[in-house]
C-alpha cells in the first residue's frame, strides 16, 4: 500500500484535545471500563479481607496457577505482537501489519481457549492438585464430595461461598473483553486485507488490547498469586 493510500481521511479527521475523535472516544471508553474493573477488584479485596475468619480458600490450593501463569504470558506476548503490528502500520508495511495482527488474534484466541479449559476442569472436578479431594467451583462457592457408586455426592461447602462467585465474575468479565478484542482485531485484519485501513484505526485497537492485557495482569496477581493469610498466623 502506498503512503497516499494509507493516509486515508481517518488519519486527518477532526481532533479533540490534540488527538483524533476516535482515539479520544476510546480513551473515554477505557476510562469508564477501567472503573468497572476497579469496582470489581475492590469488591473482591474487601470481601476477601472480611472473610478470612470464614476460611477463605487458598488460591494456590484450588486455582490452576501454573496454567494461568502460562496463559498470562501468552496474553503479554500478544501485546508485543500488537506493538509490532502498529510498527508495521507506521512504516506502511502491510505484510508486517497483517502478520502481527494475525499473531495477536491467535494469542487472544489461545488465551480464551485455555480459560475455557480451566473452567471445564472446575466444573468436571478434575482440576484438583495431587492428593486433594475432588472439588467443584461454582458461582456460590466450593463443594467437596465423594465418589459413591460412580456418582459424585456433594456433601458440604468448604470455606467462603464468595470465593467462587468473585472468581468467576472477574475472570469471565475479563474474558468477555478478550473475546470482544479478538472479534475487533479480526475485523481490523479483514480491513487490512481489503486495503481499507489507516494508522489511526490500528492505534485505537492497540489501545484497547493493551488495556485488556494490563487489567488481566492485575487480576492474575490479586486473585491467583496473593495467598490468603490464615487468621492468627504470624
Amino acid at each position: 500500500m502506498s503512503e497516499a493510500a494509507a493516509a486515508t481521511p481517518g488519519d486527518v479527521r477532526k481532533q479533540v484535545l490534540g488527538v483524533t475523535d476516535g482515539k479520544m472516544a476510546m480513551w473515554i471508553f477505557l476510562g469508564s471500563d477501567g472503573m468497572s474493573f476497579m469496582g470489581l477488584i475492590a469488591a473482591y479485596v474487601v470481601l476477601r479481607i472480611n472473610n478470612l475468619d470464614n476460611d477463605w480458600p487458598s488460591p494456590g490450593e484450588y486455582l490452576g496457577i501454573q496454567l494461568t501463569a502460562f496463559n498470562t504470558f501468552v496474553l503479554i506476548c500478544s501485546s508485543v505482537t500488537m506493538v509490532k503490528a502498529f510498527e508495521g502500520a507506521l512504516a506502511n508495511d502491510v505484510p508486517k501489519l497483517k502478520k502481527y495482527l494475525l499473531l495477536t488474534i491467535l494469542g487472544g484466541a489461545s488465551f480464551l481457549g485455555m480459560q475455557v479449559y480451566e473452567y471445564n476442569h472446575f466444573f468436571a472436578n478434575t482440576h484438583g492438585v495431587d492428593g486433594a479431594d475432588p472439588f467443584r467451583l461454582f458461582l456460590s462457592g466450593i463443594w467437596e464430595g465423594k465418589l459413591i457408586d460412580g456418582e459424585w455426592a456433594w456433601s458440604h461447602l468448604k470455606g467462603s461461598t464468595l470465593f467462587g462467585s468473585t472468581f468467576f465474575v472477574m475472570s469471565a468479565f475479563h474474558g468477555c473483553h478478550v473475546f470482544s478484542g479478538v472479534v475487533y482485531l479480526f475485523f481490523i485484519y479483514i480491513g487490512v486485507c481489503n486495503g481499507s485501513w489507516n494508522k489511526n484505526r490500528i492505534e485505537i485497537v492497540g489501545l484497547y488490547w493493551h488495556f485488556v492485557d494490563l487489567v488481566w495482569i492485575v487480576i492474575f496477581t490479586i486473585v491467583y498469586l496473593v495467598e490468603t493469610k490464615v487468621p492468627g498466623s504470624s
